[in-house]
């Protein structure tokens, strides 16, 4: 099949959206579909993929991911850039992703009778607030009937959690395909002995980590909704308590108000912030850690990076959510949400009870290598647009560049 993946972001920006959009089109690719990536104007391409772009837009080139008045200008962008690559070229089906591509692709493709499914990755309006993009009671309202929208018009919706799936059944009952999809992880690729012990040792000394000190891990965006500020604060009662931990940091953007914000803690020497890791660097960095740590506060959108925690054999410490019960299972250590004292009390157990670390790993990782691989995640969508081409195949038949038999 002939798939065109929609994604209105900046793709690729090494966080887990845009992680999850990638590994999809890598899970397709191995199956033998043809994947083009229709995307924003910036961003990193990706070898082995077709990867389009929106012209930019002339007053603001430079941004940093999130939410933004801009973005209605990008979205306009995107949507001029579908019709006219859908009036040169035929999709069997359109893969859009977040709740812009499914308003974008559902209105559309309609004009040229092309399926469409929704990757649904969490709440528009929960974003949007998590942001403090939007306060008022009619704004949200407004975007609500958007979200809305979006959601109706597709043929089908992936989710990356089960409550997610279950939420929207709930809505939509069996008037259309909505499929769990959760996110995948390579465990070859994320490995705990990606590291020797001795370049282990030589990493940490370049980022000022002391061999034999304990190292609390966190990758991801930079942002409010996804703990930050507990991170910190748990940091302090850390070391309130007279205890020397090390947090790892990894992400971005704003790297250097969270920097302020940590020396002013008085966490200089406590908190390293490493800036931006690219997804091939996650594995090494990552490696540096001896427990993860989890504060998303997010109870509708996924937690990807929580099986690459779980791959890199990594204990996890999260804030209790749906979707970090669903990834992390009986081995998470749940906390709850928005409680920095309790964060920091289960890292210092898990400090303290090297032998239930051990464990944890070891079982993590097993369960990352059991249930999360792409491989089925790859035939989940595929059979999704087996049936949504099939219904189709009255009005149009499918393109054939690409097409493997199903």
């Amino acid at each position: 099949m002939r798939i065109l993946s929609l994604a209105p972001t900046s793709f690729f920006g090494d966080y887990g959206c845009h992680v999850r959009i990638l590994e999809e089109a890598q899970a397709l690719k191995a199956l033998g579909h043809e994947v083009t990536i229709l995307a924003y104007f910036k961003g990193n391409d990706v070898p082995g993929f077709r990867v389009l772009r929106t012209a930019p837009t002339p007053w603001h080139k430079t941004y940093e991911v999130g939410s933004s008045r801009h973005k209605f200008a990008f979205d306009a962008l995107l949507g001029l850039s579908l019709l006219r690559l859908l009036c040169r070229e035929r999709f069997d089906v359109i893969h859009a992703h977040l709740h812009e591509g499914a308003l974008i692709a559902g209105v559309l493709a309609r004009f040229f009778k092309t399926p469409v499914c929704f990757d649904y990755q969490g709440s528009l309006t929960d974003e949007m607030k998590q942001h403090g993009f939007i306060r008022h009671a009619t704004l949200l309202r407004l975007f609500g009937c958007v979200e809305a929208l979006a959601e109706q018009l597709p043929s089908a919706i992936f989710t990356s959690t089960k409550h997610a799936a279950e939420s929207l059944q709930r809505v939509f009952g069996k008037t259309k395909p909505i499929q769990h999809l959760p996110d995948g992880v390579n465990t070859e690729t994320f490995n705990p002995r990606v590291l020797s012990p001795e370049a282990r040792v030589a990493q940490r000394a370049a980022w000022g980590i002391g061999a034999d000190e304990p190292v609390v891990a966190f990758l991801g965006l930079l942002a409010p909704h996804q703990g930050i500020n507990n991170i910190i604060e748990a940091a302090v009662c850390v070391k309130n308590q007279g205890q020397r931990v090390r947090w790892l940091v990894m992400g971005y953007p704003s790297v250097e108000i969270w920097r302020k914000k940590a020396a002013a803690a008085g966490l200089t020497d406590e908190i390293v912030f490493t800036g931006r890791v690219p997804y091939e660097h996650a594995p090494r960095m990552l490696a540096l850690g001896d427990i993860a740590i989890a504060p998303k506060l997010s109870l509708t959108e996924g937690s990807g990076k929580l099986l690459n925690y779980m791959a890199m054999g990594l204990p996890t410490v999260a804030f209790d959510t749906p979707a970090q019960r669903e990834y992390l299972g009986h081995l998470g250590i749940y906390v709850p949400m928005g409680d920095s004292i309790a964060l920091a009390r289960e890292v210092l157990n898990l400090f303290d009870q090297p032998e239930r670390r051990n464990l944890l790993a070891e079982k993590l990782r097993l369960r990352a290598r059991q249930h999360f691989g792409w491989e089925r995640g790859g035939m989940l969508m595929e059979s999704i647009y087996t049936q949504l081409v099939t219904q189709q195949s009255g009005v149009r038949l499918p393109a054939e560049v690409g097409r493997k038999k199903l």
